[in-house]
């Protein structure tokens, strides 16, 4: 699959100071790439550099098919973006402030009123397209943001915490509008503080403070860094069935809590029969056997925790 983002030694200083370091990723045509990171870590400062809004200190990008730095014309009209603090006009309709945005992207003129229909419609806010974005509450405001984004229908979009502050019904609509954009065939390079979000919304994930610190998906994420693992669970007290469990020669690691086993062992899919079979010899009655899940929100914080 072509990449639809391509960074080799990314690199931005402010006065001296190192705000991005040496960024080189390479992000598949038609996927949701997730871009993790604290606050401070330089992800605001990349994006405005794969948009053309900044230039790099050192290194290049293509984005869109487009060099950084040769023609940023053509780059940021393939482009959406979404910045945290989107601008919009409050005396302005919603409608009214489509219009204006889509002059601005040189839009023609002849499909103008088409698309702003279009979004409003997709983003629940037709309803609404006349009266002024001031009475907008910030859910509504980040829809129409978004909207204003892709007027212009650009392949690669990046949205910058699109649902940071939303209600939980106002959020699940940006969710489901963003997993259609990449049903169509759209890129998403997304920066979210929601981790969850990101769990579900992401092929990909780059994990980032300054640098890229590990990027793959977030079962590859979670695998390399944890590993693979069963969670079993019996009748009375699993503390009795540990020492069996390490005995065996697939398990890496055990431990219980309660009625709970925690292993991690080799190839849980090959041999958790096996494992399951030595339990119930040794008088375990088991109630029920599933995969060790370790969360999007542990693997970040063992990457960032270690980056301090």
């Amino acid at each position: 699959m072509a990449h639809a983002i391509e960074t080799h030694g990314l690199t931005r200083r402010f006065d001296g100071r190192l705000a991005v370091d040496g960024l080189s990723l390479a992000i598949e045509a038609g996927t949701v790439f997730g871009f993790l990171g604290p606050n401070g870590a330089g992800k605001t400062t990349t994006v405005r550099m794969l948009a053309a809004l900044i230039a790099p200190t050192d290194g290049d990008a293509i984005v869109a098919g487009h060099a950084l730095g040769v023609d940023d014309t053509a780059l940021r009209r393939s482009v959406g973006i979404l910045t945290e603090q989107p601008g919009l006009y409050d005396r302005l309709s919603a409608r009214q402030n489509l219009r204006y945005f889509a002059r601005l992207y040189d839009l023609d003129a002849a499909r103008v009123d088409a698309q702003v229909e279009r979004y409003l419609h997709l983003l629940e806010l037709w309803d609404r397209r006349d009266e002024p974005v001031g009475t907008f509450s910030k859910g509504m405001r980040q829809k129409l943001a978004i909207a204003r984004a892709l007027l212009h229908e650009p392949p690669v979009v990046f949205l910058d915490e699109p649902t940071a502050a939303l209600d939980p019904e106002a959020a699940r609509t940006v969710r489901e509008f963003v997993k259609g954009l990449r049903a169509e065939g759209r890129t998403i390079f997304l920066t979210t503080h929601n981790l969850p979000e990101a769990d579900e919304l992401c092929d990909s994930i780059g994990i980032f403070q300054r640098r890229l610190l590990r990027m793959g998906s977030p079962r590859e994420l979670r695998a390399g860094l944890f590993g693979a693992g069963t969670v079993v669970r019996v009748v009375g007290d699993a503390a009795r069935f540990v020492q069996l469990a390490r005995s065996l020669r697939f398990v890496r690691t055990a431990h219980a809590e309660g009625d709970t086993l925690t292993l991690e062992l080799e190839d849980p899919e090959t041999r958790n029969p096996e494992l399951v079979d030595a339990l119930a010899a040794a008088g375990a009655r088991i109630r029920y056997v599933e995969r060790l899940q370790h969360s999007l929100e542990d693997v970040y914080l063992r990457l960032v925790g270690g980056h301090k």
